[in-house]
């Protein structure tokens, strides 16, 4: 079974601050979601996905906004379905694009999309107003919402070729990867991403009960999406991932399975932006956080399954991975094992 990816912390400290500027009591949220407030004051925390499952589903609760109070007015529980059921009966991808963005002129409380065309590439903007949405957290949310389920509407990975974002470039941009795949830019005029014209012409393969179970399901869904796995990355993670369970493979059996050589691989992974080490170390703090949260593995026992000499080693590349303790990722409780 693969192992569930953890998600930056920056996404809960936006909602977090969504939460207190809408007047709600933060730490009660937290308390909630299962998470500890320590976590909002390092860049290194994580979250996993179904804490930001938990998260977007309380922050619909709180607002009875389906764009949590972020958009341009209030987006009613409901609004997602009817656009939904709106472009379910477009009969391809293109035709789609332009139903949506005609539905969004319509219905005020959705950011208005716009889609330009020209014979290679068509780029989709969405029109987020940074004044409401200094965290970018609207932004981040929309273009995913969008691009997954464009990608699920035509029953395949939505092949996008560059992701646009209107803010500064984070201070660890490699997370983007995991929501967006690899061609991210950031620092661009306006929030959109760039797709092929030549994929226009697929079909539509959803029906009306498909829709309705995919959004009873939302959002695990769509944070829980492993179409971004196809980079090399992604790829060398898959492979890497047997390391949990035994022995770990070291670099030239992984390049060996993707058929390339080792020198060739690690040149792959840099301009990627990681490394088969770091990719190692990703695996173990997500892997120790998914049983954290759990709550129903000892930390010696954790150490020891993740093959560490001793629960002291252990708690010191925790540390290292996520600013803090062990025990701060611990449901109900700030207090380490013993």
């Amino acid at each position: 079974m693969a192992t569930p990816r953890t998600l930056p912390v920056r996404f809960l400290r936006a909602a977090s601050e969504t939460v207190e500027l809408r007047g709600y009591d933060l730490d009660s949220w937290l308390r909630r979601l299962g998470v500890d407030s320590r976590l909002l004051f390092d860049d290194r925390s994580r979250i996993t996905v179904d804490q930001a499952s938990a998260m977007i589903r309380e922050l619909w609760a709180l607002t009875d906004d389906e764009l949590f109070g972020l958009g341009p007015s209030k987006a009613p529980r409901g609004t997602f379905r009817m656009l939904s059921l709106a472009v379910l009966s477009a009969p391809d991808l293109g035709a789609v694009l332009d139903r949506w963005s005609q539905f969004s002129r319509v219905v005020t409380g959705l950011p208005v999309i716009t889609v330009h065309k020209n014979d290679d590439c068509v780029r989709v903007e969405v029109a987020i107003d940074p004044e409401r949405d200094p965290t970018h957290f609207m932004v981040d949310i929309s273009l995913a919402v969008t691009v997954r389920f464009l990608g699920w509407l035509i029953g395949r990975r939505l092949l996008v070729d560059q992701v646009l974002l209107p803010y500064p470039t984070p201070e660890h941009p490699q997370d983007y990867e995991i929501i967006f795949g690899p061609n991210v830019a950031f620092d661009q005029p306006t929030a959109a991403f760039v797709i092929r014209t030549q994929i226009l012409g697929l079909p539509t393969v959803r029906d009306e009960k498909a829709v309705e179970q995919w959004l009873r399901q939302a959002p695990q869904d769509l944070l829980n999406s492993r179409e971004h796995d196809l980079t090399v990355a992604g790829q060398v993670r898959h492979l890497l991932e047997r390391g949990l369970r035994g022995d770990w493979m070291d670099a030239d059996a992984v390049a060996s399975r993707l058929a390339m050589s080792t020198q060739h691989l690690r040149r792959v992974l840099r301009d990627e932006g990681t490394s088969i080490s770091t990719l190692k170390e990703e695996l173990l703090r997500d892997a120790a956080i998914a049983s954290l949260v759990r709550g129903d593995e000892s930390i010696t026992a954790l150490s020891t399954r993740l093959g560490f000499s001793e629960p002291s080693a252990f708690y010191r590349a925790f540390k290292r991975w996520t600013g803090n303790a062990p025990g701060s990722y611990r449901p109900g409780s700030g207090e380490a094992d013993k």
